[in-house]
């Protein structure tokens, strides 16, 4: 048994959230969906339960709404409530102020029902990339203290490549501070591979996916792991879309479950909250000032605070 300790986390949506389908199922159409989220939920619930494991749970707030119990339930069983935003809106499709009005709402909902002050932030897609940099001076401004979307690698929809592989915090001016947790990734001769969850997790062979999660952790990287609900759901609708498409959201699914224990036997696991509460600062720090890709809005940061934010 190995004894470093990674971030497990998952991102509470309905399988028809996806990006990926934003075409072939609009938004006018989600409430004419059936919801299969809540039975997958609790079985990922279940499976912590077993291992005796806490996470991390980006809740989407449009799923929250709707599905407050659930959002308890997560609380109730000892695991960290965290934001996904509300409308499941890439933060590249919106403006600061959409962007802000976003994850206020959706940080406003899952504080009063998990009645807990919402500090965690994951953007749908893993949307904060150098174009969309500004996010974080956003979620500094809106009473997060940290996020955890940045893929350092290179993707058809996503991705930073040159963003630092381990945990950064970035410093502004004022003294002001703001936390990065990138996904996990593999260094190789020719590149950072992902090796964080979601459909690499579903795609790739078990053995050679645990073997990169040992290289990481001898290397004492603490790496961050991902898994959506519907991942579990192999029963799901099928939407009319592109060959590619379809494989990618569908490959592995039957698995997903028996793979996930594998993993939470054979690695330690914690959630973002226990592990800023038990470690250090992350060691690496950039200065806002110096890295600037896009202008920065005009935002007067709030303090965090126990309560529920307004």
């Amino acid at each position: 048994m190995v004894t470093a300790s990674h971030v497990l986390s998952f991102d509470v949506e309905e399988y028809f959230h996806v990006e990926a389908f934003r075409h072939a199922i609009g938004r006018n159409e989600w409430e004419s969906r059936p919801s299969r989220v809540t039975p997958f939920t609790e079985a990922l619930l279940d499976l912590l339960d077993e291992a005796d494991v806490r996470a991390t749970f980006f809740v989407l707030g449009w799923v929250a709404e709707r599905h407050g119990a659930l959002v308890q339930a997560i609380a109730a069983r000892g695991h960290e409530v965290a934001s996904h935003g509300y409308g499941h809106r890439m933060a590249s499709t919106m403006t600061p102020r959409e962007f802000a009005e976003d994850v206020r709402q959706a940080r406003r909902v899952l504080s009063d029902l998990s009645d807990a002050d919402v500090v965690g932030y994951r953007a749908p897609t893993f949307s904060v990339m150098p174009p969309t940099a500004w996010v974080f001076d956003v979620l500094r401004a809106e009473g997060y203290t940290y996020d955890s979307s940045v893929y350092p690698i290179r993707h058809d929809r996503y991705g930073w490549p040159d963003f630092p592989r381990s945990p950064v915090r970035i410093v502004w001016p004022d003294g002001g501070v703001f936390d990065e947790y990138p996904l996990a990734t593999l260094d190789t001769p020719f590149g950072a591979f992902p090796v964080a969850g979601g459909g690499y997790f579903r795609a790739l062979p078990g053995a050679a996916f645990r073997w990169a999660w040992r290289r990481l952790t001898q290397a004492r990287r603490t790496s961050v792991f991902y898994l959506h609900p519907w991942e579990l759901d192999a029963g799901q609708p099928r939407v009319r879309v592109g060959v590619l498409t379809r494989w990618r959201h569908c490959v592995g699914l039957a698995s997903t479950a028996e793979r996930l224990r594998r993993m939470l036997r054979e690695f330690r696991w914690t959630s973002f909250r226990d592990l800023r509460d038990a470690a250090s600062a992350p060691g690496t720090t950039l200065s806002r000032e110096d890295w600037t890709p896009q202008p920065v809005p005009q935002l007067t940061p709030r303090t965090p605070s126990a309560a529920t934010p307004s």
